[in-house]
């Protein structure tokens, strides 16, 4: 069974950068299509990006594009959502989610309605000075 931990959080300054880490364990992510999500407090989750199961597939949603992107190490099991120019509005809390439908595969889906099978416990991003 694929279990996902995530870690890197942590308070910076508006402009700052943060490198969050998404390990697996259990299963091999060559099997998973991996999806990153925020959720700050009082509001809905949405979602961030994605890599695909090869990695050859990033997809950043409009929000973040030029300032947050993924990448993934598959001999070290972990895919490392980076976030540059980070602004006090991406303060939340920051997930990621592995999608088994798509293994092998340069396919990963961001898509409002879409559901993620298994998901991390989640790491709090703080943007502030």
């Amino acid at each position: 069974q694929l279990q996902l931990v995530e870690s890197g959080g942590g308070l910076v300054q508006p402009g700052g950068s943060l490198r969050l880490s998404c390990a697996a364990s259990g299963s091999t992510l060559d099997n998973f299509a991996i999806g990153w999500f925020r959720q700050a407090t009082g509001k809905e989750r949405e979602g961030v990006g994605c890599i695909s199961s090869r990695g050859t597939t990033v997809l950043i949603e409009d929000p973040v594009k030029g300032r947050f992107t993924i990448a993934k190490d598959s001999a070290k099991n972990t895919v490392y959502p980076q976030m540059t120019s980070l602004k006090p509005e991406d303060t939340a809390v920051y997930y990621c989610a592995a999608d088994g439908y798509w293994p092998d595969s340069n396919i990963c889906v961001m898509a409002e309605g879409y559901d993620y099978d298994i998901w991390g416990q989640g790491t709090q991003v703080s943007v502030s000075s």
